[in-house]
This record gives structure tokens, C-alpha cells and sequence, in this order.
């Protein structure tokens, strides 16, 4: 009974230290600037675009891929990295944040949610806040409504930081389905009235899942509603820092399952005893 007892034991000791292990490493991951973080890319405005992105850190180096789709045909998608690099929480806004009640999104509203621009993912040139609106320099989506994008950008330590604080946003709407951007769909934009609203409104968000995820899906994307599941865990959990958390899972249902063999022994002596 003592031996049991003596594993028992040994199975609730180890588990802390395995949580510990998977969170230490993910964390000292980030500090020295590595890592894979995936983002899936919801709709906002019913414009039904949605899509994939991975941020990659080597260094202060930092690798954005993103490939969408449910764009405007032939028209350039600002697109940015908001959210906080000092420990504020943002995250992507919904339909109730249209407080003017017109029906469209609008990227004053939206921006309580989600944050200022800390990047703005140009194709070419600048990527600071100034660059925002910058659709000379913003990718354009294809005649299908979809867009390829990848550029390598030097970031600040504090990016690098709080990666995980930081979100997608794609930019570019379609209100009355002619497509492209005009003044007749939403009117004029309230960040500059010389552009309309459709081009400035977002389109898409999306937060960051997690870190040691795999690539976007070969082919393009499947899905930008949430991350794929593989036997009840989350894409984005599995990998390094994943597997650890599905072996702490497990050694949890191994503890139930001493406890109950436990408690059937201590039962079955007591009867003995009897």
C-alpha cells in the first residue's frame, strides 16, 4: 500500500513541474526572439472574408505571412498589426461596437477593441503608424478576392515582448457589391474624407492562437473561424509547448485513475477486515 501510495505521490509532484516546463520554455521562446504564432482571420461587417497568418520571430526579425480570401477583387487591403506592446489587452471587435448604429464597422469604432497600429504591413517602404493608409504600398487582392502577403520587418525589442499582445486587421469593404471601393456603399471614410469608407473599414481580425504551431495550409486557407482540432486539442496548443500539456492531461488521467484503484483497495481490506 505504501509503494502505491509513493507513486501516487510522485505523478501529483511531477505535474506542476510539468506545467512549469511548458510555460518557462514557451516564455524563454519569446525573450530571445523565436517562435511561430498563428492567426486565424474572422470576419467583421459581413464582408465573409476570412483567412490564415503566421508571425515568425527570429531575432528582431519578424516574418508575416498571410494568405486570404473574401477581399474586394483588385483592390489594395491596408492591413496592420494592432494591440499594445505595454500590457494592455485588445482583441478583435464585433457588429455591437457600431455605435453610431449605421450599420458599418468603422475603424474609430473598431480601433477601442483592437488597439492603434503598431505596424502597418506595407509591401514595400515604411511600415510605421504614419504608413497606415498607405494604399500605394498595400497588397492587392486578386480577381478572385484573394491575397498573398509575406515581407521580413524589423521590429523593437518591446514588439518582440509582447507578440502575443499583438493582432491582425485587414482593411476593405464591399457594402454594395459592385466590386470596388466607392462613395456610394458607406460614404466618406472619417480618417480621410477623400477616401471612402469601404476602403478604410475593417474587414477581418484576427488574434494570435499560440506559439510552435505549424504553416498555413498548403493550397491556401481552409478556414478562418477558429483553430483546427486533432483529437480534442487545438491546433494551436500542439507542437513543443502542446505536446507537454497533452502528457500533464494525460498524467491527470492517470491520478484518477490510481485514485479510484486506491479507493477500491482501501474498500476491499476494510470489507476484508470485517
Amino acid at each position: 500500500m505504501i509503494a502505491k501510495r509513493t507513486r501516487h505521490l510522485a505523478v501529483v509532484v511531477a505535474l506542476p513541474a510539468a506545467l512549469a516546463l511548458t510555460v518557462g520554455a514557451s516564455s524563454q521562446a519569446v525573450a530571445q526572439g523565436t517562435g511561430a504564432f498563428q492567426i486565424n482571420l474572422a470576419q467583421l461587417n459581413n464582408s465573409g472574408s476570412k483567412g490564415t497568418a503566421m508571425l515568425s520571430l527570429q531575432g528582431r526579425q519578424l516574418t508575416v505571412k498571410i494568405e486570404s480570401e473574401g477581399l474586394v477583387p483588385g483592390q489594395p487591403s491596408a492591413q496592420h498589426l494592432h494591440g499594445s506592446t505595454d500590457g494592455h489587452d485588445f482583441h478583435c471587435p464585433d457588429a455591437s461596437d457600431d455605435t453610431n448604429g449605421d450599420g458599418v464597422l468603422n475603424n474609430t469604432e473598431a480601433t477601442v477593441d483592437y488597439g492603434n497600429i503598431n505596424i502597418s504591413l506595407t509591401t514595400k517602404g515604411p511600415t510605421d503608424m504614419m504608413s497606415g493608409l498607405a494604399v500605394d504600398r498595400m497588397p492587392v487582392a486578386n480577381a478572385q478576392g484573394k491575397l498573398s502577403y509575406e515581407r521580413t520587418i524589423p521590429v523593437s525589442q518591446d514588439v518582440v515582448d509582447h507578440i502575443k499582445d499583438l493582432h491582425i486587421v485587414q482593411h476593405g469593404i464591399d457594402r454594395n457589391d459592385n466590386k470596388k471601393y466607392d462613395f456610394e456603399g458607406a460614404g466618406k471614410s472619417e480618417l480621410d474624407p477623400k477616401l471612402p469608407q469601404e476602403a478604410t473599414a475593417p474587414t477581418n481580425c484576427g488574434e494570435v492562437l499560440g506559439a510552435a504551431v505549424g504553416s498555413i495550409p498548403v493550397g491556401g486557407v481552409e478556414t478562418g473561424t477558429g483553430p483546427v482540432e486533432e483529437d480534442g486539442a487545438p491546433a494551436a496548443v500542439l507542437g513543443a509547448g502542446g505536446a507537454a500539456l497533452v502528457a500533464t492531461a494525460g498524467a491527470l488521467a492517470l491520478v484518477r485513475r490510481r485514485k479510484n484503484v486506491l479507493a477500491a483497495g482501501r474498500a476491499g481490506d476494510n470489507g476484508a477486515a470485517a
